[in-house]
């Protein structure tokens, strides 16, 4: 019963949602590509000709905004789950912490620098916040320092955050490795929503 009225929530909240009506409209498949607009809005950082890896991609509203704005790049999109074909992108699929789909990502980009690797990532939830948190704050990290190596020397890494425990750890990790760290929350993102998104550039 208490499940059947969660599911109920759900549907009524997205229903009511203006951001779930327009990306309908615009042709997205989710409404958080208008947090990745309002990121690209405030940071500028998509442009023709540059090379983009998409961690966590499904169902691929980050890579659709990015195949439409950048031409001429390289767009490598990855997550677990199969995803319907973007134009203009490369899609693998697999567990993107596995040291064999880093290799695949590597081979793919075939030595060339990133500009932007950029992870909306976060587990399933288990309701439990402060472990929602840790668990995304550890993708986090391993996308951070997949990053770290494969960024040109002013590229961007872009990725979801969870307020909580491990939220100063990663903001700490990020002023390691890049000259310039920024938290913003969209106003795409939901308010009772304790995501933000942290933008790092510039690696040292």
């Amino acid at each position: 019963m208490k499940k059947n009225k969660i599911s109920k929530n759900w549907v009524n909240k997205q229903r009511r949602d203006t951001y779930v009506r327009r990306s309908k409209v615009d042709g997205y498949r989710a409404r958080s590509a208008y947090k990745l607009i309002e990121i690209d809005e405030k940071f500028k950082i998509f442009k023709g000709g540059i090379n983009v890896i998409d961690i966590g991609a499904a169902p691929g509203s980050w890579s659709q905004y990015v195949a439409k704005n950048v031409k001429n790049g390289i767009l490598i999109s990855i997550d677990l789950k199969k995803m319907e074909s973007i134009e203009n992108t490369t899609q693998i699929q697999g567990d993107f912490t596995e040291q064999e789909i880093q290799h695949e990502i590597k081979k793919n980009i075939n030595n060339k620098k990133i500009d932007v690797v950029m992870s909306d990532m976060a587990v399933n939830t288990t309701g439990i916040k402060n472990i929602d948190s840790i668990q995304t704050g550890e993708l986090c990290k391993e996308a951070m320092f997949f990053a770290k190596d494969i960024l040109e020397t002013n590229g961007f890494f872009i990725s979801k955050i969870f307020m909580g425990s491990t939220f100063n750890e990663i903001v700490a990790d990020g002023k390691k490795y890049f000259k310039e760290v920024k938290v913003f929350k969209p106003k795409s993102s939901r308010k009772d929503s304790k995501e933000s998104f942290i933008i790092c550039q510039k690696l040292r």
